[in-house]
């Protein structure tokens, strides 16, 4: 499996953008998709994750109720629509796949599953 995230860039606080990221390779039901962000000079941390199945989701309490999660299964690809962004949200974004369950990759580390490459996003204030 491998992901290719995009989407992102620079934006005003309070404003909206939408991440990509496209998966080549099989993806099963099994398999939930997360996005996770790395702040400079901080360690990476869990945004939000769905299955690829049935499509629950789980969010990180700093973003509930302004990200939200979804997916295209036909087009093989998960996007995080992010508004209301805030200074804080600036990070660079990374997506990643794992046969696991949307809990369970809240905790996932670098060194299980699939990554991809990082999108920047910048809040300026």
């Amino acid at each position: 499996v491998q992901l290719q995230a995009s989407g992102g860039g620079l934006v005003q606080a309070g404003g909206s953008l939408r991440l990509s990221c496209l998966a080549s390779g099989q993806i099963f039901s099994g398999y939930a998709v997360g996005w996770f962000r790395q702040a400079p000079g901080k360690e990476r941390e869990f945004v939000a994750s769905i299955t690829w199945g049935d499509g629950s989701t789980y969010y990180a309490d700093s973003v509930k109720g302004r990200f939200t999660i979804s997916r295209d299964n036909a087009k093989n690809t998960v996007y995080l629509q992010m508004n209301s962004l805030k200074p804080e949200d600036t990070a660079v974004y990374f997506c990643a796949a794992r046969m696991t369950t949307t809990t369970a990759m809240s905790i996932m580390t670098p060194n299980l599953g699939y990554w991809g490459q990082g999108t920047l996003v910048t809040v300026s204030s």
